[in-house]
């Protein structure tokens, strides 16, 4: 690997998006040692599992369809994570994912009770929001929940909340509004 150091050992040395590159680049390149990666962020044992997120998410966003065989297990681990960091990265992985069928109605509760709860970064409930977003482009009936959610929220978040919020709700209403003429 590198040196002697075993994947646990880097994950270790610090937390900083120099060594979550520099071990995006190792399994990069032994691809074979992207399991032992995601196993470790699945155990969700603190710190080890959020800088494990991190370097996981950043490994799929270079090449995705490592991701994909974990897609299902991620889900079902999601309500486990208790640390923001595990929250908010395993959604954005989420958001840019084939998402499993099988594993739809449990995904949408989570999303939509994270996206309604006050005790929830900006972060997982904009990423909670797009999951609800893509999945009501394929259950139309979605969109009526998805924006009385936002709306409810809407006034009691921060700005990123409300920006964020505001430009799907106008999304949410005009394709709303056209399915109904």
């Amino acid at each position: 690997m590198y040196g002697n150091e075993s994947l646990t050992d880097l994950l270790m040395v610090e937390t900083s998006r120099r060594n979550t590159d520099l071990i995006a680049d190792i399994v990069l390149q032994k691809p074979e040692l992207f399991e032992e990666l995601v196993n470790i962020y699945l155990r969700n044992v603190e710190p080890l599992s959020r800088r494990a997120v991190w370097a996981v998410d950043t490994v799929a966003e270079k090449r995705p369809e490592l991701l994909e065989s974990y897609l299902e297990s991620i889900i079902e681990t999601l309500p486990d994570f208790g640390h923001d960091g595990l929250k908010r990265n395993s959604l954005r992985m989420l958001a840019r994912s084939p998402l499993p069928q099988k594993y739809l109605g449990d995904l949408m509760n989570i999303c939509f009770d994270w996206l309604i709860s006050p005790k929830e970064s900006v972060a997982v409930k904009v990423y909670a929001m797009e999951i609800l977003y893509r999945m009501s482009n394929d259950e139309p009936e979605l969109k009526k929940e998805l924006a009385d959610s936002i709306e409810w929220r809407i006034a009691e978040e921060t700005p990123g909340f409300k920006n964020h919020g505001l430009k799907l709700l106008k999304k949410l209403n005009k394709e709303m509004n056209t399915r109904k003429v």
